[in-house]
């Protein structure tokens, strides 16, 4: 769904979504698309860091590496 106005996570103007839970409108990088939440309901219903959709954070196993462009 398309909808005008800037995501309510990241500011970004690129808002498609809007939260099934809390109504919050958001950008794809911030919208669950499996449960049709955003990713600060997510971060409630799950436990995790909202600004932090890819759910790596501090919680990576040693070893791991990850890249970021």
């Amino acid at each position: 769904m398309s909808v005008s106005g800037l995501c309510e996570i990241c500011q970004r103007p690129e808002v498609d979504h809007t939260c099934d839970r809390c109504g919050n409108l958001v950008c794809d990088r911030h919208f669950d698309a499996q449960l049709s939440i955003c990713s600060e309901c997510v971060a409630e219903v799950e436990g995790g860091d909202p600004g932090d959709p890819t759910g790596v954070g501090d919680d990576a196993p040693d070893g791991v590496d990850t890249y970021e462009f």
